[in-house]
């Protein structure tokens, strides 16, 4: 592989190497000869690769006009005396005072050094250099510039390492504010060009241990992709990538360490489990040294992030699942339906959504709500599974699944464990407080109570059990209007029946 590997035929830019931007330096005299002869002089003047481009202004109102434009000048060479004895000291105090132009080197020039005595002016200006211009002859003009634009350099390199840290800083902060792997690796790819300033094109990916129990181990999947490679992408599959960027992915893996070229970068880094991730980059123009320490920095940034994300995900999926299964085997001794606690989920995150909560809280409610039974597993076979109307004394058995499902469930720290707890203690709560186990009316009993007890409601009519057929999704609804007011939450009822279509797609997947 090259360092001028391009993902693809299609995304190759024509770019050819920019020379490098020269030096901009600012002469401020009155006197035209003066611009002529210091232009001539330092015609042939280079430092670092790059020459010098002159700016002339005639006074210093010109100047100042300019440099409120401009933060680009590297080195002004000034003149003390032009439209006023002092008018380029006054310069100098505007530039540093009222620009805040802390970086620009300064150069005062005067041909009458007594009007502007210089101990003086070098105390009381904020200047880097006083000569007369009889003094200035090539040597020591050259010696004034190099001093000049070494100091501006070095200035700047400092101020760009500063504003790189604070760019990847707020880059990083971005990434964490990050949901789930998608988004993690959709911004971290948004973050990289914004901290870089560049238009680079490319990609996240990510591989789970091959000893992690995921359907996916072992397998690189594509997590992100820019706007250019999204028309490339079939799947998440790397196979389907063109074979030069295939290729710098597996030599990348295969090195276990991030590697860049003149226009390109891949960051690799991999978590403590053993799962590896790849960010990979090309970029327009050539990468610096210091957009190179910026990208790595930020990787290393993004390298914790991404492992508490991933631990993050392992750990709720496998909290979803167990609570899936856990669920499921309580269900089926009382019912022949295998998908109620699904649809329970899915119905009360729906409602969720339409009354404000956000995306994650949705899910959270999704998984809570299918918690609303777990009391059921202390509840005897003979009475769960009875196949007719239950006596007085059963029924005050069976209600105990609520205190019960309640105590279950609240002994765990867990946001969806204590969530979950809240809902089988109210879901059989009712809007006019005749329902139970506290008898809670309207506003007393919370949110997602009064949500999960509609979604419950709702799915347990619609699906079969041993003492009823199912009933139309129709009749369910207009059971649940019917109601609202006295068993349900009237808003919410009428939230539900104003997205219909939203619960018919429920029950047709």
């Amino acid at each position: 592989m090259t360092d001028d590997l391009v993902f693809s035929d299609e995304l190759e830019a024509d770019v050819q190497t920019k020379a490098a931007a020269p030096w901009q330096v600012l002469v401020v005299d009155d006197e035209p000869a003066v611009h002529e002869v210091t232009k001539l002089v330092m015609s042939d003047f280079e430092m670092d690769g790059r020459g010098l481009q002159f700016t002339h202004c005639y006074s210093a109102a010109e100047a100042r006009a300019l440099l409120a434009q401009r933060n680009d000048i590297a080195l002004i060479l000034l003149d003390v005396v032009m439209e006023s004895e002092h008018a380029g000291l006054d310069l100098a105090k505007y530039i540093r005072e009222d620009l805040g132009n802390l970086n620009v080197r300064i150069v005062l020039r005067t041909g009458q050094p007594g009007q502007a005595p210089e101990e003086q002016v070098i105390r009381d200006y904020d200047i880097n250099d006083y000569k007369e211009k009889t003094d200035l002859t090539r040597r020591k003009l050259i010696t004034v510039f190099y001093a000049g634009l070494r100091a501006y350099r070095d200035l700047m390199r400092i101020e760009n390492a500063r504003l790189g840290l604070i760019r990847s800083i707020e880059a990083i902060c971005e990434v964490c504010d990050s949901n789930n792997l998608r988004s993690f690796a959709s911004a971290v790819l948004a973050q990289l060009n914004s901290l870089l300033g560049l238009n680079g094109e490319g990609l996240c990916a990510s591989r789970v241990s091959a000893y992690t129990a995921n359907a996916a181990h072992g397998q690189l999947k594509v997590l992100a992709v820019t706007d250019a490679y999204s028309r490339l992408m079939v799947d998440d599959q790397v196979a389907n990538l063109p074979v030069a960027v295939q290729t710098a992915i597996r030599e990348s893996l295969s090195a276990k360490a991030s590697r860049h070229g003149e226009r390109f970068y891949a960051g690799y880094f991999c978590t403590k489990a053993g799962s590896e991730s790849l960010i990979y980059m090309e970029f327009p123009d050539p990468i610096n040294s210091q957009a190179r320490e910026l990208l790595e920095l930020f990787s290393r940034n993004v390298a914790i992030t991404y492992d508490s994300l991933l631990l993050r995900e392992e750990t709720e999926s496998t909290q979803r699942d167990t609570i899936s299964v856990l669920g499921n085997a309580i269900e089926r001794r009382d019912s022949a339906s295998s998908r109620h606690l699904e649809r329970v989920g899915a119905i009360a995150a729906l409602l969720a959504k339409l009354t404000g909560s956000n995306e994650a809280e949705a899910e959270l409610i999704r998984t809570a709500a299918t918690l609303h039974d777990v009391g059921k597993a202390c509840i005897p076979d003979q009475i769960l599974t009875k196949a007719g109307p239950l006596t007085d004394e059963e029924w005050n058995v069976m209600r105990t699944h609520s205190s019960e499902g309640h105590l279950l469930l609240s002994r765990s720290a867990s946001r969806v464990h204590a969530l979950g707890a809240l809902i089988a203690s109210e879901h059989h709560e009712r809007w006019d407080g005749s329902g139970y186990p506290a008898g809670l009316k309207g506003d007393a009993i919370s949110l997602v109570g009064r949500i999960s007890a509609i979604a419950d409601v709702l799915d347990s009519l619609v699906s079969p059990s041993s003492y009823k057929p199912a009933w139309e999704l129709s009749t369910a609804l207009d059971y649940l209007r019917q109601g609202a007011g006295t068993h349900f939450d009237p808003m919410l009822v009428s939230v539900l029946l104003s997205h219909r279509a939203d619960v018919e797609h429920i029950y047709q997947g």
